[in-house]
């Protein structure tokens, strides 16, 4: 005599399975995921039990999961040593899906009329299975001693039946009978790739066809003290595909603000650097060890785009699917946290071992610069973590904008730097000299970005960060040197007669107290792009705006008095020579398009000073 009992899906239990089946998923081989989720959390529940209880079912049975696949049949069936459930659970759970609020579900459905910002709030992931599959059947039995031996089957579309079954042991096998076109489902290397891709991590073992697959233990979720040196390094080959040692491990849990725990490694070298193209997000993103992002791309910002490593979180709220995160506020939100844990775990490490930060500066220092650039609540931070030399460290020696501001002068308020394309242009060029005369600090950058990096950052802990090649930089007066200069009226008229010389090739002539060696130096007025900043803008395709620069003339100079002589003996050498003079210190400034000319004209006036 059979017991079988026979159930209609209600309205809204077809209606919810039809938006399942048909909608939710946009990779029809998230359900393996899905189907070994709800097995590892029925194991969950069992071991909880067994601390509890004395008389359980079974009692012996180990706590795996069990994954075999039949072509022949073209079935794939998962099985667990878990909970198992009672009559009245099948038709809680899988019956009428009660326990997933599926009335509530369509409503809130309806309502937002977006699936996507209210499916992760109902855990229907097992009809999933019908995505694949013509007939399911879950053998089952409670990890009670007197439960029943059951059988529940469905086709997903008509409704379902429950049945007594023959000596089953405790826990659930889900049999998936699979539509003739995914029969590929059935095969062993499939499933495996799928279980390597998306379950690696799982608490309990995963075995397919009596191997298990899932040998890569979840150390994110022990506390650093559990976990070994070694274990790190074979994690992060694992996670990072690389065959190297990374260069900085970053371990971090917390439970506020949000529930977080995470591993993220930083590469031992940038590939980037190397020429191979612009590196993937490579920080997969999991919940409760079950991969719901293998590269996210919106999580951490993309100058983070180097590291390596896996944030795991039990706060989010996933989508059916578990492909998506639900609420972007808060996705920035563990985004944020991590960001900002990370960047104090780098200046931590810049204090506890500067040799080695130096190193990593090397060869990430551009993706610190490109977070300057792009994120503006990150700017103070990244910027304590920039190196460079100064003017008042050795070669080879770098330096941070917090010792600069250590080693400031009382009433200083700028910080000041110059870019060129080494140490050595920098001090033999004419900018230098008038800072190293007050005993004033320069930072050196070496780059061709750092003037738009530091453009872009403008301040540094309330102090304004200003290129030292400025015309508006007030600097104080110094005593006078030894050295006659001419005096104020002869000054006066050489500025006048370099004025009209020059006409519209500078913007201004001057005579300032800057220089020591150089005769004269261009400098770019108040709010104009620099040179850098010019060959920036026309880089990224954009026109840089007509500029034209102040000269300021060393009145002490030998060469500028006796040029200042010859605008009445000899006025035609001295209009070739102050236009040759102008020339040299707008290519000193990067402000000439033709250096070829200025070339040029040294060559002329070379030739009458000869003759």
């Amino acid at each position: 005599m059979s017991d079988l009992q026979q159930h209609e899906f209600q309205a809204e239990v077809r209606q919810l399975l039809d938006i399942v089946i048909h909608s939710l998923y946009t990779d029809r081989e998230i359900f393996v995921r899905e189907l070994i989720s709800n097995a590892s959390d029925a194991l969950e529940k069992m071991r909880l039990q067994q601390l509890k209880e004395d008389s359980i079912f079974g009692k012996d049975l180990p706590l795996e999961i069990n994954i075999t696949t039949d072509e022949e049949a073209k079935t794939l069936t998962i099985a667990d040593y878990g909970i198992g459930m009672t009559r009245e659970e099948l038709v809680a759970n899988i019956g009428t899906i009660a326990s997933s609020g599926t009335k509530k579900f369509l409503e809130a459905l309806k309502e937002s009329g977006d699936k996507a910002d209210v499916i992760g709030q109902f855990g229907v992931g097992f009809y999933s299975a019908f995505m694949v599959a013509d007939k399911v059947e879950v053998f089952t039995h409670s990890w009670r001693e007197d439960g029943e031996h059951l059988r529940w089957e469905s086709d997903g579309a008509t409704g379902y039946s429950i049945e007594e079954s023959n000596d089953l042991q405790r826990g659930a096998k889900v049999v998936v009978h699979l539509k003739e076109e995914f029969e590929e489902f059935a095969k062993p290397d499939t499933i495996k790739g799928l279980i390597e891709r998306y379950s690696n991590f799982v608490g309990f073992p995963v075995k397919l066809n009596d191997e298990v697959v899932n040998t890569v233990d979840a150390i994110w979720l022990k506390s650093k003290s559990e976990v070994s040196e070694e274990e790190y390094k074979e994690f992060y080959k694992f996670v990072g595909k690389d065959y190297q040692d990374p260069r900085y491990t970053f371990h971090f849990s917390a439970d506020a603000p949000l529930m977080i725990n995470s591993i993220l490694f930083v590469p031992d070298d940038n590939m980037e650097r190397m020429g191979m193209g612009q590196t993937p997000p490579g920080v997969s993103l999991y919940c409760k060890k079950v991969l719901i992002d293998a590269a996210p791309e919106n999580l951490l910002p993309e100058w983070l785009r180097f590291l390596k490593g896996v944030i795991d979180s039990e706060d989010l709220p996933l989508n059916i699917s578990r492909e998506s995160m639900q609420d972007s506020a808060l996705v920035r939100k563990l985004g944020e946290v991590m960001t900002k844990r990370f960047l104090k775990f780098l200046e931590k490490e810049a204090k506890s071992d500067p040799e080695a930060y130096k190193e990593f500066h090397t060869r990430y220092a551009r993706f610190l610069k490109e977070g300057v650039v792009q994120s503006y609540e990150h700017q103070q931070a990244l910027a304590g973590l920039l190196r460079f030399e100064s003017s008042m460290t050795e070669e080879g020696t770098q330096t941070s904008f917090q010792e600069y501001l250590d080693r400031m002068k009382d009433g200083q308020e700028e910080i000041y730097y110059l870019v060129a394309p080494n140490r050595e242009a920098i001090e033999t060029g004419p900018y230098l000299e008038a800072f190293k005369k007050r005993g004033l600090e320069v930072c050196f950058f070496t780059e061709s970005v750092d003037d738009y990096v530091l453009e872009n950052l403008g301040q540094w802990n309330e102090k304004k960060i200003v290129s030292a090649d400025r015309a508006e930089i007030d600097l104080e007066d110094v005593a006078e040197e030894e050295g006659e200069s001419l005096d104020e009226e002869a000054t006066k008229g050489l500025v006048d007669w370099m004025t009209s010389t020059l006409g519209d090739k500078v913007a201004k002539v001057e005579a300032g107290q800057r220089l020591v060696s150089h005769p004269m130096v261009a400098l770019t007025p108040k709010d104009a792009p620099n040179a850098h900043m010019r060959a920036m803008m026309k880089a990224m395709g954009s026109d840089a705006p007509e500029m034209k620069a102040n000269i300021e003339v060393n009145a002490k100079h030998s060469l500028i008095k006796k040029l200042s002589s010859f605008r009445d003996s000899k006025p035609e050498l001295a209009e070739k020579v102050a236009k040759q003079l102008a020339d040299n210190a707008l290519l000193a400034a990067g402000l000439v398009e033709n250096p070829g000319q200025v070339v040029s004209g040294m060559g002329e006036v070379l030739e009458e000073l000869m003759d």
